[in-house]
């Protein structure tokens, strides 16, 4: 199988936020610019991490979004800039698989304005 046939089409990219308010707006604004087609947000999840040499706990909201794999780069690059923390996790799982009619759905819900409106 060559390289280019494992790569996946369709993404789910996970992300948290200190507060549901902020994890909501990230999944708001994230889904009316096109960039995902459906943003989830569940938590709060307790998360253990090492941050300045130290083990740290906190409690988290995590945000997963799903979309097709070329609109990848512009939602990193949103989360990157409207995200609170320093550092956020942007992290890109594969789905493998998935209903025809949600895939589907997921790409045509994630097209470029213009091209909704136009049709193109």
């Amino acid at each position: 199988m060559a390289m280019a046939d494992l790569e996946a089409q369709y993404l789910q990219v996970q992300t948290t936020t200190d507060s549901r308010a902020e994890a909501m707006e990230l999944s708001r604004a994230a889904v009316e610019s096109r960039l995902a087609a459906c943003a989830q947000v569940a938590g709060p999840v307790a998360s253990m991490y090492w941050w300045d040499g130290g083990l740290e706990r906190s409690e988290e909201w995590l945000v997963l979004l799903k979309l097709p794999a070329d609109r990848y780069d512009e939602l990193a690059a949103f989360i990157t800039e409207r995200h609170s923390y320093d550092e956020p996790e942007i992290i890109a799982l594969p789905i493998v698989a998935g209903s025809t009619a949600y895939l589907n759905w997921m790409r045509e819900e994630t097209r470029p304005v213009q091209d909704a409106l136009t049709g193109y």
